[in-house]
């Protein structure tokens, strides 16, 4: 019941992306975000009260559908809001957050054995989330494009003045705003769906190897977490060690990110996670300080992985299908964390066969890594036609420093005073 539960959590976490992607785009991410936080905290504070395992199943699958959303909607925030310099940085830091949450959690869990108090505990911060996020700004890109471009300039003003610019902000009108963001106003017209992701070979490329990518880390990352009390090592200080481990993997990951660039740092995250998970399969049983090593230096480059890929997804596809390219990879890496608890499961027949299955798959997701194009100090592709440029012109034999550089100059300039699209 353990596995299964675990699994209806991250079913309400695929179907949670599926559903809310969309309403993201329809409504806008700030309501969807805030809206996912009053699921999140409602819904995990009933599985604190639930009166039997059928009502904490859908609690919990109610649970993942709220996180689904906080993390879509967090993940196109960022995108749309940082500039394009700064967003490896960015997303790093975010992912921080989430190790400080698996340091606090154990404490918390050794500090509240019972486990309805511990949910409940867990889940009241997220009535406090819910009121913050009122004052979390909305896209700008996304008001613009749905034609509330008084309220978006209203918001830029205010960003202005906060980051000590007011005069450059006020200075701004309505008319360059909307005259900046012209192409993606254009673009907004047309209608895309997910049968786009496949409609010319590079989309066909990107698509299949980032699936691949997001399918195999989720799989192998969840089987790692949910494993720790097979390595013989206290629960507590083990789940303390796999969140540590994180804050030197996400560091060497933003400086790889940032000078080696996202190709190389996805695909040798997954190989190497899936080495150290195969070699568990060598390591007797009896050698634990080993395994958990093992074990631990796995978990670190999966970590790495998932913080490569939010940001090389949302910058190899184009703007007109972003949110649609991260709502079918993001469903990816949900159906992996959903079939992991099941595939535990098999070590009931054989103990080593999770951790085969687990350690292929992401070697599998590694080598299709390398088949991406590299998106280190490029412009977003705004278009499909686009992409499939961009990708010709990444093949070509490499320019002169100079005309390289000559050749990165473009008009568009991050979000900020000068408002052109990242």
């Amino acid at each position: 019941m353990k596995e299964m539960a675990q699994s209806i959590f991250m079913a309400g976490i695929l179907i949670g992306g599926l559903v809310l992607g969309d309403l993201s785009d329809r409504f806008g991410r700030r309501p969807i975000l805030t809206g996912s936080y009053l699921l999140l905290a409602a819904s995990g504070s009933g599985a604190a009260f639930s009166p039997s395992l059928h009502s904490y199943f859908v609690f919990r699958f109610l649970c993942g559908c709220g996180i689904s959303g906080i993390v879509l909607s967090t993940i196109i925030l960022n995108v749309e809001w940082v500039p394009t310099r700064m967003r490896a940085l960015a997303t790093t830091i975010t992912g921080y957050f989430y190790t400080f949450g698996q340091f606090i959690l154990p404490g918390l869990a050794y500090a509240i054995p019972q486990w309805r108090w511990l949910q409940l505990t867990v889940s009241i911060p997220f009535f406090v989330f819910f009121l913050s996020s009122w004052w979390t700004p909305e896209s700008i890109r996304w008001l613009v494009l749905s034609g509330k471009s008084s309220k978006a300039l209203k918001i830029l003003r205010r960003v202005a003045a906060f980051n000590g610019k007011k005069e450059e902000g006020q200075r701004l009108s309505l008319e360059e705003l909307k005259h900046n963001l012209q192409k993606e106003m254009s673009l907004a017209k047309a209608k895309y769906s997910a049968s786009d992701l496949f409609r010319t070979p590079m989309l066909r490329r990107v698509t299949f190897c980032l699936s691949l990518a997001w399918f195999a880390t989720g799989f192998a990352y969840y089987g790692l977490a949910m494993g720790v009390e097979e390595f013989g090592v206290n629960l507590y200080i083990l789940q303390v060690i796999f969140g540590g481990v994180d804050i030197p993997a996400k560091f060497i990951t933003v400086l790889s990110l940032s000078y080696v660039g996202r190709h190389t740092t996805e695909a040798a995250s997954l190989l190497l996670a899936g080495g150290a998970i195969l070699a568990l399969t060598l390591v007797p049983l009896d050698m634990q300080i080993l395994r958990t090593v093992l074990a631990v230096f796995g978990k670190g480059c999966l970590s790495s992985s998932f913080s490569c890929l939010f940001l090389y997804t949302s910058e190899l596809y184009p703007t007109v299908i972003r949110q649609t390219g991260m709502g079918a990879s993001n469903m990816w890496t949900r159906v992996g964390s959903m079939l992991a608890p099941l595939v535990k499961i098999t070590g009931e027949v054989q103990p080593f066969i999770p951790n085969v299955i687990f350690g292929i798959t992401a070697l599998l997701g590694g080598s299709a890594a390398l088949f991406l194009p590299e998106t280190l100090n490029r412009p977003l592709p705004e278009t499909i036609e686009d992409l499939e440029k961009w990708s010709l012109r990444a093949e070509e034999p490499k320019q002169e420093p100079e005309a390289e550089k000559a050749s990165q100059m473009i008009p568009l300039q991050p979000y900020g005073p000068s408002l052109g699209s990242s």
